[in-house]
């Protein structure tokens, strides 16, 4: 069975016990002057010691390259640690990266834990592998049940994908589904995860994308080369739903390069607390979703408005 992708690679804030809560926020404050050679400072005896919040932050730092130098194979490492510890943002970080890199069956791994603890982008993520059949044993009814507990969450792909999905699969099916996803959100456990502190909007930063430490970002940002005329058209791709701009913007960076999103453009979608990602224009549906197959990452076609 076929259906789209959507990945919202987004933040997802938790509380933290009070004692490690202050000694991480006192890492995030700094990391909100600037003072990134501080905020690891301040972070990686914490990690050292195994508080996972700090951990996870660290592995940020490391991804970002700021206060250490980029370094992805210690960022994983640090992201590893912390999602052993059932660190529910440190699981669907590190399965996102993976899954988004091509590591599909690594990601999946990760965000099946996240999706276990109730992450809504983890269970969507998670849910659509398991209605495809990829890297998982194809299983539609428990797939749709994930992506119902993501959807019920208020996830914005999610409910895209439940009206797809709704589309797709029997009634019969759809019932015995929504049945498994009540009876997992009773099951669930507290998701374990910290953010001491909500994070801040930061400006634009070139060359690296701007991001605080709770943030999935990429390290450089590509210039895109625009065509000899400008496109137009009447549809746009979406590429995912965020709760920071930041993060998106950080995707769009990673993605414009692409020869499918030469010339085209990011549009910042606001909607309610969610910033959703949309670059074209393109003439035609179609040419949305080839540009959505060449550009290597889940997501699909709309009509710009």
């Amino acid at each position: 069975m076929n259906c789209k992708y959507f990945v919202a690679v987004a933040l997802l804030a938790a509380s933290a016990s009070p004692l490690s809560a202050q000694s991480v926020r006192a890492g995030i404050e700094a990391w909100q002057k600037s003072d990134y050679a501080g905020a690891v400072a301040i972070w990686r005896p914490l990690a050292d010691k195994g508080d996972a919040d700090a951990e996870f932050n660290l592995a940020q730092a490391y991804r970002l390259g700021r206060g250490v130098p980029t370094n992805l194979a210690a960022a994983k490492t640090w992201f590893e640690r912390a999602a052993g510890q059932g660190h529910v943002d440190a699981q669907t970080t590190l399965g996102l990266l993976l899954f988004q890199s091509g590591d599909q069956a690594g990601g999946l791994n990760w965000l099946k834990k996240a999706a276990d603890q109730g992450e809504p982008r983890a269970l969507l993520v998670y849910g659509t592998a398991l209605v495809n059949g990829d890297s998982v044993t194809q299983d539609p009814v428990l797939g749709y049940a994930y992506v119902s507990r993501a959807a019920a969450q208020g996830l914005a792909p999610a409910k895209e994908t439940l009206s797809q999905l709704d589309q797709l699969l029997p009634l019969a099916q759809r019932k015995r589904g929504v049945q498994i996803a009540r009876n997992l959100a009773k099951a669930a456990p507290p998701p374990k995860s910290a953010a001491p502190t909500a994070a801040p909007k930061i400006a634009k930063a070139k060359p690296k994308p701007p991001a605080t430490p709770k943030a999935v970002a990429t390290a450089t940002v590509p210039k895109a080369v625009p065509p000899a005329a400008p496109p137009s058209g009447a549809w746009r791709i979406q590429l995912g739903a965020f709760s920071q701009r930041s993060s998106a913007e950080a995707l769009y960076g990673k993605l414009s390069a692409k020869a499918a999103l030469s010339g085209r453009r990011a549009f910042y979608i606001p909607v309610g607390a969610i910033t959703r990602l949309q670059v074209g224009p393109f003439e035609s549906k179609s040419a949305a979703e080839a540009a959505c197959r060449a550009a290597g990452v889940p997501c699909f076609p709309v009509p710009a408005k």
